[in-house]
């Protein structure tokens, strides 16, 4: 076995086994284990390995490998008749570009989750941690859009759509 093939092997238990929330705390968990490297070349690592950021059953953001039934982002139902929790804040509209604000960590599902919806109006979006851009098309119909988005993310209170 390589020693990157050994080093793979390496973060991919740790990352099973701990609740990993950082590339610092990944490091140590490593160094711990006898594997030192760059920052780079844990990043690279990472993404070969396609990790990404999730989490926890008790909300804390952390590490996740493709085969944790966690992967995909988890939603918080609330009390009956209240609306699921996906990190939504609020949206505003400018012409054919909206910007959803949400909470810090959510913004990536909740942008893939508007993707796979394939609404209409919708032609793209970018999302950072707790941004999203829409690309929305010309002559977009807003009361539908918002119709759309609302049943992909609900309104709970103190969100605005």
């Amino acid at each position: 076995m390589t020693a990157r093939q050994s080093r793979l092997d390496i973060i991919k238990a740790i990352i099973q086994t701990q609740e990993i929330g950082s590339q610092d705390e990944l490091a140590q968990a490593l160094a711990k284990e006898g594997v030192k490297m760059t920052q780079a070349t844990l990043s690279r690592d990472l993404k070969l390995l396609k990790v990404v950021k999730g989490f926890s059953p008790k909300g804390r953001s952390i590490y996740m490998m493709p085969d944790n039934p966690y992967y995909r982002r988890v939603r918080e139902h609330r009390q009956e008749g209240t609306a699921i929790r996906n990190g939504f804040m609020s949206i505003r509209i400018s012409g054919q570009l909206a910007v959803i604000k949400c909470r810090p960590g959510y913004a990536s599902g909740l942008a893939s989750d508007i993707d796979n919806a394939h609404i209409k109006d919708v032609i793209g979006t970018i999302a950072g941690d707790d941004t999203i851009f829409l690309a929305l098309e010309e002559g977009f119909n807003r009361d539908t859009l918002e119709a759309n988005l609302r049943s992909i993310a609900p309104v709970y209170p103190g969100s605005q759509l």
